[in-house]
């Protein structure tokens, strides 16, 4: 792959990162919705919004194969129920004015994958990578002094996503195919949730002017844009480098929740996010040194491969 191709990739990834770093932009603009109504318009919408990029891209090869895998339908089932929660408690975390905190959550979500992979995948872990989820756990604990309790948004977040990721990781569908997959699952319930608040008069996507509802309609495209972007940027950058862009997403959250919401930051809660940034720092700084021990390994071995051809 060129060099033109990998700055394109930069660029998409940092675009999709970018764009759901300013989400908490975004989910203010729905009220007076509330976070469920909000939540079952990002259904519904989602689903709308794939199926018209997988007709786009004339992508639907994949759908027949998967109906014939019932436990691989049951896993992305499970993945739909899960993201709903992150979801969920995202949009309620940000409407909430816990900017902040929710921000905490994506920048904790690493370690907490380490540590499933720890627990469930039995992977073997570096002392660096040790090093980290310890640095992580203590944050954990200072931060709960902080806020006087747990910081239980950012630990669903960090949970619920890991949790994703690691049934994603099982079912193998690509990023488009896997969210119109989860979206249709969802899709039926959220719909009738939206169809229960119009009959009770609870509903706010007809009784707030056209502009509330194309906002509320929008959320499919908000959440599918991002995830073309990011999906067309891993199959341009290595892997490393995306590893680094996700610390973009909750930088610009923490600064949002900072200077534009201007939510409180006692010293407690600066001391938790110095330790969770000192234990990402320490697994970046792990994840490059073994990307290059990779490479020269790679490189060596390659090497060697030439040189048997050529004296054979």
């Amino acid at each position: 792959m060129g060099r033109n191709e990998e700055r394109r990739g930069l660029w998409l990834g940092f675009a999709a990162y970018a764009m759901w770093g300013f989400f908490p932009l975004y989910w203010p603009l729905l009220k007076p919705a509330g976070a469920m109504e909000i939540l079952a318009n990002r259904m519904v919408w989602s689903l709308v919004a794939a199926v018209l990029l997988l007709t786009v891209q004339r992508k639907w090869a994949w759908i027949r194969p998967l109906l014939r895998q019932p436990k691989r339908l049951a896993l992305v089932g499970l993945a739909a129920a899960v993201i709903t929660v992150n979801w969920g408690m995202y949009i309620w975390g940000v409407n909430s004015g816990h900017v902040v905190e929710t921000s905490l959550g994506y920048f904790i979500n690493p370690l907490v994958t380490i540590t499933f992979g720890v627990l469930i995948l039995r992977e073997r872990l570096r002392p660096a990578q040790w090093t980290a989820v310890g640095i992580g756990a203590a944050a954990v604990a200072v931060l709960t002094v902080g806020y006087g309790q747990l910081p239980w948004i950012a630990l669903t977040l960090a949970f619920s996503f890991a949790t994703y990721g690691l049934i994603k990781k099982q079912v193998g569908l690509g990023g488009l195919e896997g969210f119109a997959t989860e979206t249709a699952f969802l899709f039926l319930p959220a719909l009738g949730y939206l169809f229960f608040l119009g009959s009770s008069g609870h509903s706010t996507f007809a009784s707030h002017g056209p502009g509330h509802a194309a906002l509320l309609a929008l959320c499919g495209l908000v959440t599918a844009v991002p995830l073309v972007a990011f999906g067309a940027a891993a199959v341009r950058v290595p892997l490393t480098t995306m590893g680094l862009l996700q610390y973009l997403a909750p930088v610009f959250q923490f600064l949002l929740g900072i200077a534009v919401f201007h939510e409180y930051m006692p010293t407690a809660r600066w001391i938790g996010f110095a330790l969770v940034w000192a234990a990402l720092a320490v697994l970046s700084f792990d994840g490059l040194r073994q990307a290059r021990r990779t490479r020269r390994a790679e490189l060596r071995s390659a090497a060697a491969a030439e040189t048997v051809a050529a004296t054979s």
